[in-house]
């Protein structure tokens, strides 16, 4: 008899199933066998929140499957996803198989490897119940709130809207955000920038004052600013100070799944949805050539910044060979994970840090090489020397005002000769400067006085939204993307670019909910909650007297809430726009339905005329001449139509540009991205043009 192995996914189950042999079969559940029904709450409230677990719909034929397999096998490992949502997988498919729960038949794997799978198969053990409890409150309570507030949001707002205990909360921080830009009040200053050159060099560099008698100062007005610039006119802007220092500048840790997500989409302009579903697909195995399926990388969903022993080594042993000894770091560098980390796990790196990117690029497709070469920089970066930098810090007095200059140059590269962390937008990078010393006389090649004006807050993106859910400990490393998704296709957050911004139907649930509600989006409760469900996930509380503390103070929010707005609906205001109603005359407003966003005319019932949004491209068709249009398909990828189909055939997934053909001048259009080229598509026109770095 053969043993059986039950995983997830088909692909994890095909690595696997090379290592492990001709001794064992590896199956697939396909995710989750069982879980709470769909047409119903499924949870006795009354009764300790007992759920009533059922069958997954459509997962007939493999339960048969795996029960028969369970029968037939000597022993049946449950091998899920080494996490809570595993842990729950494994616990079912045990009872479903009528399994021993004190059998040591839990096996993890942290990375899917020869060394990874050899390592979780020496080392079984049992079932762990309060992982599975941890998992179970967390899906009880998500349902509880869904299934209580969600008809309470049709009776009051309208139907088909859903509540969620952190896509709530996620939400009210865009909405926030988004009354702070509203209220912001932009407030005018300015500042004295001057080029300089010194006695070494004839190329300038920058100096900004920064005030006057060693004392700051600020300039709010243009007169303020003349003022100065008269007043330094005839000065001799003379070096005061030079300091000069070697800093040290460290790597950033390797990733953990809220830091993938966000420099993914800062780097690879990748969505957090987009960015799991190509971690995955490494985790799982790749068939690599000449090694046959592998996984790339660890496991994908963890807080932990823990690295193996085994890893460093091979991290080492690849950076002496590559770059040399110069570049290993004098001590270990260890990197402290946060305080509520669950420690199971290592940090997201390459399982086999020999496996460059180049090495693996042909057997990748084009989204999973972006993002192993992401994980693999970042993972060796991590284990190299420190940067050494020669920074310079210049005093310049020009009479009582005081000047500075600073900026660095690079005494040796170390970790940054693999890979940097993106900066964000608001960094500013330092002079290059020449050789500067003390007493030096410098020249003014120009001195302005420059207008600024205070800047609200920017809207969140995705990358910057992870990153506030992590600060404030909403949600975990699981439920970032699954929550941004869903906050897209409820429509109450739209995307403006890369920027999140919240629909007016957005704002109105917040306020509802924030009235009635605030323990469900308020940050600092539901962070609480989280602490909480971690407790019962390391057995310091019990799951069900955790729920019970939450629904006690829900239920009395919710029969209020009833009772404060009976008979009552809240309006959500409609967006005007300025496309006229050939009808009747109006204005038309877009509305939300069960497919998105359309227009409607406000005199609906009289007049029911309603139209897609199109969004033009200022382009022509070269078919019929008639506007292309950006379009998007069922799966959501955008595309680009003539505006007359279904009369005029013409489709492509090439991006419209201003430019017109030379040799026709129909509309280009440009294909394969930056380094691609410009074509036109024109029957018999043929014109192509490649792009330089420049143009692209």
């Amino acid at each position: 008899m053969s043993n059986l192995v039950i995983v997830e996914s088909p692909a994890k189950a095909k690595t696997i199933k090379k290592y492990l042999g001709e001794n064992f079969e590896v199956i697939a559940s396909m995710g989750h066998i069982r879980d709470l029904p769909k047409s119903k709450i499924g949870v006795d409230i009354e009764n300790d929140f007992a759920p009533k677990y059922m069958n997954i719909k459509g997962k007939e034929d493999l339960i048969k499957k795996l029960k028969k397999e369970a029968k037939g096998s000597e022993k049946v490992f449950l091998a899920t996803d080494p996490d809570r949502e595993g842990e729950a997988i494994s616990w079912h498919l045990a009872q479903l198989l009528d399994l021993d729960l004190t059998s040591k038949n839990r096996i993890t794997f942290n990375e899917i490897t020869k060394t990874g799978i050899k390592s979780g198969m020496d080392n079984p053990r049992e079932i762990d119940l309060n992982l599975v409890n941890a998992q179970q409150a967390r899906r009880i309570l998500d349902r509880i709130v869904g299934y209580k507030l969600s008809p309470f949001l049709w009776k009051k707002v309208r139907r088909g809207l859903s509540a969620g205990r952190v896509q709530s909360v996620a939400v009210r921080i865009i909405v926030d955000r988004e009354k702070e830009i509203n209220s912001f009040v932009s407030e005018e200053y300015w500042s004295i920038d001057a080029k300089l050159t010194a006695p070494s060099s004839r190329k300038a560099f920058d100096a900004k004052l920064s005030g006057k008698n060693g004392k700051k100062i600020e300039i709010s007005s243009k007169e303020q600013a003349d003022e100065i610039l008269k007043a330094v006119e005839n000065a001799i802007f003379k070096v005061a100070g030079v300091k000069k220092r070697v800093t040290k500048k460290s790597p950033a840790a390797p990733f953990t799944t809220s830091t993938l997500q966000q420099e993914a989409s800062k780097k690879l302009g990748f969505q957090a949805k987009r960015t799991m579903k190509a971690a995955q697909e490494l985790y799982e195995g790749i068939d690599v050539a000449g090694m046959g399926a592998v996984g790339l990388i660890t496991y994908m969903r963890t807080d932990s910044l823990r690295v193996s022993e085994e890893a460093r080594v091979a991290a080492y042993n690849y950076i002496k060979s590559a770059y040399g000894e110069q570049y290993i770091p004098e001590n270990v560098r260890m990197f402290k994970s946060k305080n509520n980390a669950q420690d199971a796990h290592e940090a997201i790196r390459p399982s086999m840090p020999e496996l460059t990117p180049d090495r693996v690029k042909s057997s990748l497709s084009s989204d999973q090489f972006k993002l192993y070469s992401l994980i693999w920089k970042r993972f060796i970066a991590s284990q190299m020397a420190n940067a050494l930098l020669d920074t310079v810090s210049v005093d310049i007095a020009a009479d009582a005002y005081n000047f500075k200059a600073s900026g660095y140059s690079v005494k040796f590269d170390g970790y940054t000769t693999v890979y940097e962390e993106t900066k964000d937008e608001n960094d500013e990078s330092a002079n290059v400067l020449p050789e500067i010393n003390k007493d030096d006389i410098l020249k003014i090649k120009t001195i302005a006085g420059n207008q600024h004006f205070t800047q609200p807050p920017a809207r969140y993106t995705e990358a910057s939204l992870i990153k506030a859910l992590e600060e404030n400990g909403i949600g975990r490393p699981s439920t970032y993307a699954p929550t941004i998704t869903t906050i897209l296709a409820r429509s109450y957050v739209e995307r403006d670019v890369k920027q999140l911004k919240p629909t007016a139907l957005g704002e109105v649930i917040t306020d509802l909910l924030s009235e009635h509600f605030y323990r469900i989006v308020d940050t600092k409760f539901t962070a609480e909650m989280e602490t909480n469900l971690d407790g019962v996930e390391v057995g310091e509380k019990g799951w069900v007297d955790t729920l019970k503390d939450f629904y006690s103070n829900f239920a009395v929010s919710l029969t209020k809430a009833e009772e404060a707005l009976e008979g009552k609906r809240v309006k959500v205001p409609d967006e005007e726009t300025d496309i006229v109603c050939e009808k009747c005359g109006r204005n038309m407003v877009i509305k939300i339905g069960k497919f998105g966003k359309f227009l409607a005319c406000p005199g609906f019932p009289e007049c029911t005329n309603t139209k897609k949004i199109v969004q033009e491209t200022g382009g022509n068709c070269p078919f019929c001449g008639k506007k292309v249009l950006q379009k998007k398909s069922k799966k959501g990828k955008k595309y680009f139509g003539c505006e007359n189909n279904p009369n005029c055939s013409f489709m492509t997934w090439d991006t419209p540009v201003p430019d017109k053909c030379p040799k026709c001048g129909s509309t280009l259009f440009q294909k394969g991205g930056k380094s691609g080229k410009l074509i036109c598509h024109k029957n018999g026109c043929g014109f192509e043009k490649e792009l330089s770095k420049n143009e692209g």
